[in-house]
């Protein structure tokens, strides 16, 4: 798999990709950016029969992260291709986040983890309408990198993840730009676009236009760092250099948050900046009610050099999975001088075979007598990328039951610097990283763990999610009225394995498990045709598979994008599909990250 994908991105390092978006229709050239114009497409139709060949797959590959530089200010109405909108379908916005521009309009092309923001809107108002309307956020970063007469994009610094084509940043700016490309939340009747290493950006919720960074956890108290004298003092000189240097601020907001659907508080988690590059981890937990009043705030210093990018909760705990780190001193070099990305100066420790589990009491309860400090310690080592649900339940004797279920991989296959294929030397999509062997993937398990009366830990096991499917999968989501709690249902992204070359990522199949019965069933989608994350929209009954998944299709052969939206229940039936709306084809999307469902 890897010599044939290897040799075509040499032989497109001749041939570069069209920058920005031509390989979609593009409206932005001589064009007012407020406002999106269509204008005929002048680019070549792709047959979906062409042989299944490595050639093609390395070109949907590419197809699948292609810019887009054209926003649509004013909504557009989404045409419906298929079956019809149910009349009694919640009213609400569906947001989606992830990375609009890739490569820029000068031959730079980045991981897309460093792409600039694009946040997709539709709306559900009613009688089978649903609007459409995208914007990009307005970083700094971004209004330093678009030239705001002409619409042209031209990167100056390359990001966490990847290297420009000069190799050379562009001075006085810092080491990192906030991209705000990760995830997206409404809470407080405001809307956020987060991302893991800065502040979030508020946008107005209407018309996506973007007011600014905000703090919204209110960190900068001048805090000392936890640990020992010895630690504190190198937090002290190391925070304001990494502050003034790299250009993010004391505390990083995780973009991943949760919703406590019980008590109807938004959870989130920061950690102090140092933490990178120090043997220990910061994690400052905030839970704010329903009007963004803060309602309680706790902090925990941990012995251990953890970077995260999910988390869990429970009733009684906030749960960490830890992926461990350490500094890689051989990279600092290279990364500073722009030799390589910022994130080489970060590797993997390999050096514990378990994986750490730290259960951190989310409420003060005089009957936990666990020492928090210490982890449970999951019997292998794995990464962990995302978490569907946590939840925890007592027996008759005290005896506790957690289980978290989420997506890992080996830390023998992640990589930072390789992320979606990523080839930072010749700034190449490779999908051979993203479709290795498939036992080292992203796959989804369960864990459980056991505690006494007094919080002691007695047994900890990792099975996967069900017997019956081994494949890779991502994504994990729940109907979110059953967060922290006991859940039976679970859908999440996976992969059909019909596409030869590309047998696991791009994901093209909605897999659901029922955990009572341990069965699983599947809806996939067509030939070179690939899927996003799902989303569970419930209908608002007392049924947890009662509602919808949606999720976005990208039709490579077409061009174009589609919103899909799945009956839950009927998810492994021929009639799962309630209907499936086209998004214009001049505004066709590249693949998104992370969305948010805001009922109205």
């Amino acid at each position: 798999m890897q010599a044939p994908f290897f040799q075509l991105s040499l032989l497109f390092t001749s041939r570069p990709y069209p920058t920005t978006s031509k390989l979609f229709s593009s409206a932005t050239a001589g064009t007012p950016r407020g406002r999106c114009v269509a204008r005929p497409s002048t680019t070549t139709p792709i047959s979906p029969s062409l042989p299944d060949s490595a050639i093609t797959a390395f070109e949907d590959y590419q197809r699948l992260f292609s810019s887009q530089p054209t926003e649509s200010v004013d909504p557009l109405p989404l045409v419906v291709t298929e079956g019809s909108l149910p009349a009694d379908f919640p009213l609400g916005t569906y947001y989606l986040n992830g990375p609009g521009m890739i490569s820029d309009d000068h031959g730079s092309i980045v991981n897309p983890l460093d792409g600039h923001g694009y946040l997709r809107a539709f709306r559900f108002i009613g009688g089978g309408v649903v609007m459409y309307s995208a914007r990009y956020v307005e970083t700094e970063a971004a209004k330093e990198e678009r030239e705001a007469k002409t619409g042209e994009w031209r990167f100056r610094q390359p990001g966490l993840f990847s290297l420009l084509k000069s190799h050379m940043r562009a001075p006085g700016l810092k080491l990192l730009k906030n991209v705000a490309n990760t995830t997206v939340l409404r809470w407080g009747g405001r809307l956020f676009c987060l991302w893991e290493g800065g502040h979030p950006y508020e946008l107005e919720p209407t018309s996506l236009a973007t007011i600014g960074p905000t703090d919204i956890i209110k960190t900068v108290d001048g805090r000392q760092s936890g640990g020992g004298e010895v630690l504190k003092l190198a937090a002290g000189i190391t925070k304001p250099l990494l502050c003034g240097l790299l250009g993010i601020p004391p505390k990083r907001t995780l973009s991943h948050y949760k919703i406590d659907a019980q008590r109807n508080r938004l959870l989130m988690l920061s950690c102090n900046v140092e933490d990178m590059f120090l043997p220990q981890t910061n994690f400052t937990f905030y839970e704010f009610d329903k009007y963004f009043e803060l309602m309680q705030k706790k902090e925990f210093v941990i012995s251990d050099q953890l970077l995260i990018h999910d988390w869990a909760f429970t009733d009684s705990y906030y749960i960490i999975m830890g992926n461990r780190t350490k500094l890689n001193v051989s990279g600092i070099f290279p990364a500073m001088s722009g030799l390589a990305p910022m994130i080489s100066t970060i590797s993997l420790n390999t050096n514990q075979p378990t994986t750490p589990i730290y259960l951190l009491p989310r409420f003060y309860n005089d009957t936990i007598q666990r020492d928090w400090r210490i982890p449970v310690e999951a019997p292998s080592q794995l990464w962990t990328s995302h978490v569907g649900n946590a939840y925890e339940e007592k027996d008759g004797n005290g005896k506790t039951k957690i289980e978290i279920q989420a997506s890992v991989c080996s830390y023998q296959w992640f990589n930072y610097e390789k992320m979606f294929g990523y080839d930072w030397p010749s700034s190449r999509l490779d999908p051979s990283f993203m479709n290795a062997d498939k036992q080292a993937l992203p796959h989804l398990v369960k864990i459980l763990i056991e505690l006494d009366a007094g919080g002691s830990d007695l047994f900890c096991s990792i099975a996967d999610s069900s017997i019956h499917w081994k494949k890779p999968a991502d994504f994990p989501v729940i109907n979110p009225s059953m967060s922290g709690k006991s859940n039976r249902f679970m859908y999440a992204n996976s992969t059909s394995g019909s596409n030869k070359f590309l047998p696991h990522f791009p994901f093209d199949t909605i897999v659901k498990f029922d955990s009572y019965n341990d069965i699983v069933k599947t809806w996939c989608t067509e030939n070179r045709m690939f899927i996003g994350e799902p989303m569970f929209i419930s209908k608002g009954t007392k049924h947890e598979e009662d509602g919808y998944i949606i999720v976005i299709e990208y039709a490579i052969f077409r061009q174009k994008c589609y919103l899909v939206v799945l009956d839950a229940k009927r998810i492994g039936d021929e009639d799962a599909i309630v209907v499936k709306l086209e998004v214009p084809e001049h505004l066709s999307f590249p693949f998104g990250f992370h969305g948010f469902w805001d009922k109205k």
